[in-house]
């Protein structure tokens, strides 16, 4: 039997992403955190659905007071497997249970790189990557081991970030200039293509063999590969006439490039909608559309950068931009309707609602969608934005101050957002001292965000005394 591409084991995963999600908006993480160890299993390197979703999920639990791993949790999770992905099982295993586990997290990063798993281990290594430049006592093997990891991700940069860091945890080692020296050639070798026997000649040879290689990953797509991308597509389809395999072929017209390629990959995905009447023809359709739309917007916003006194590029710009919101407005209505427990649907559907300064009908769609943990914080974040400009000033607080509360990371971009939101609501209210300490913290964190610099100066200068008349 053939190996299934990773879309096909995605595919395959997703009832059990679907049931741990449901299960997790209940309280019952164990078996959440089973269920996605179950969709892992068959998806391994389903970064955002699997990995990413359990991380959110294992998080929420410890904070409940979930248990961590007993001794022979440790036991039975800590013996080696011969099973690569059943060894990664395990190591994820015991990491959802104590995910501030530093030496969890090392056994994960470890078996994702020995599973081959190559978007979860350069996630995982990041993570390791920052709790260990954060500890009190950096750990030099840790450093080691994540410039092997990043090496054998072909992260070279990363790598000789990770081995400079080692070098200042153990400067008296003077076997490490060395490695870096051989690093970094092997990263210019690698970079240069002159690695293939170390030959120039060879590497231009290779060069045919290469650029086919990206084609086919996606990277390099020229018009011959797109043609034949999509004769295989088309031979694969005709086969097996499978929601994949005609997603699949109408992907590859739609790519095609051509007014026609593309009016044939709605044709062809409306048509086995009306056949079936399954929904997901209907829905793949759309978003096509949206897509197309999406690109139409984008070239349309570049005419008007270029040119800011062109009006017929403005107009035409406005035009595809009331185009675009109009089709996602109903694509996202009725994908509701499709998936009414859907948080994703709910969330997209409650952004579309917002910028139509709908935020009566926002609200609610909001509200469910942060049932789903992957988006309560992003949904809490836009519903007290609703709030906000409605000029509910005070509930807008009151949402954002209960997201920050409950956010476990302190600095990214949700974190941000949540806090400068809050310190919006609190100008509006007069409680100017409150803002100013929350912009001041942010500037603190990232001087660059949005016009945080500007409201720190404004409400500095409008707290300062009057000074003395003589």
């Amino acid at each position: 039997m053939a190996e299934r591409t990773p879309s096909e084991q995605l595919e395959n995963a997703k009832v059990f992403f679907t049931r741990a999600e449901e299960v997790a908006v209940t309280g019952n993480y164990d078996y959440a955190i089973e269920m996605y160890l179950d969709g892992i299993r068959r998806a391994p390197d389903a970064l955002k659905e699997g990995h990413l979703a359990l991380r959110q999920v294992a998080l929420l639990r410890i904070k409940k007071g979930g248990k961590k791993p007993g001794m022979l949790d440790k036991i039975k999770r800590s013996s080696k497997q011969k099973d690569p992905i059943e060894e990664l099982i395990n190591q994820e295993w015991l990491f959802a249970h104590d995910p501030d586990n530093v030496g969890y997290a090392e056994g994960f990063l470890k078996a994702a790189t020995a599973a081959g798993v190559k978007n979860t281990a350069a996630w995982v290594a990041d993570m390791v990557f920052e709790a260990n430049i954060s500890a009190s006592k950096p750990s030099f093997a840790t450093f080691m081991m994540l410039k092997e990891s990043y090496r054998m991700a072909g992260d070279f940069e990363k790598a000789i970030r990770a081995l400079h860091y080692a070098m200042k945890a153990k400067p008296s080692d003077l076997q490490l200039a060395d490695e870096l020296k051989n690093l970094s050639a092997e990263h210019a070798m690698k970079k240069g293509k002159y690695d293939q026997e170390g030959d120039f000649r060879q590497s231009i040879q290779n060069r045919e063999g290469q650029e086919k290689l990206q084609a086919q990953n996606a990277v390099v797509k020229t018009d011959d590969y797109k043609v034949i991308a999509l004769k295989a597509a088309r031979e694969t389809a005709e086969k097996n006439p499978t929601f994949t395999t005609i997603s699949k072929l109408a992907d590859a017209l739609a790519e095609a490039g051509t007014e026609d390629s593309f009016n044939e990959a709605l044709s062809i995905l409306e048509a086995k909608f009306a056949q079936t009447q399954e929904f997901a023809y209907k829905r793949h359709s759309n978003e096509l559309k949206i897509k197309n739309l999406q690109r139409l917007v984008r070239a349309s916003r570049s005419a008007v950068e270029e040119n800011p006194t062109d009006v017929q590029a403005r107009t035409r710009y406005d035009k595809q931009m009331s185009e675009l919101l109009k089709s996602e407005l109903e694509h996202f209505k009725t994908c509701v309707e499709q998936y009414p427990t859907d948080g994703k649907m709910k969330y997209e559907y409650g952004i579309r609602l917002m910028r139509v300064k709908r935020f009566d009908d926002a609200i609610p769609m909001l509200q469910d969608a942060q049932k789903d943990p992957k988006y309560r914080f992003s949904a809490m974040d836009k519903m007290g934005l609703c709030f906000f400009y409605k000029g509910w000033f005070s509930d807008a607080a009151d949402i954002f101050r209960q997201a920050i509360e409950s956010y476990e990371i302190k600095d990214d971009a949700t974190a941000k957002d949540l806090r400068y939101n809050l310190a919006r609501s609190l100008e509006e209210q007069g409680q100017t001292e409150q803002a100013l300490e929350l912009y001041r913290k942010l500037a603190q964190l990232d001087f660059g965000y949005k016009d945080v610099r500007q409201r720190v100066d404004k409400l500095r200068a409008g707290s300062k005394p009057e000074q003395p008349t003589s």
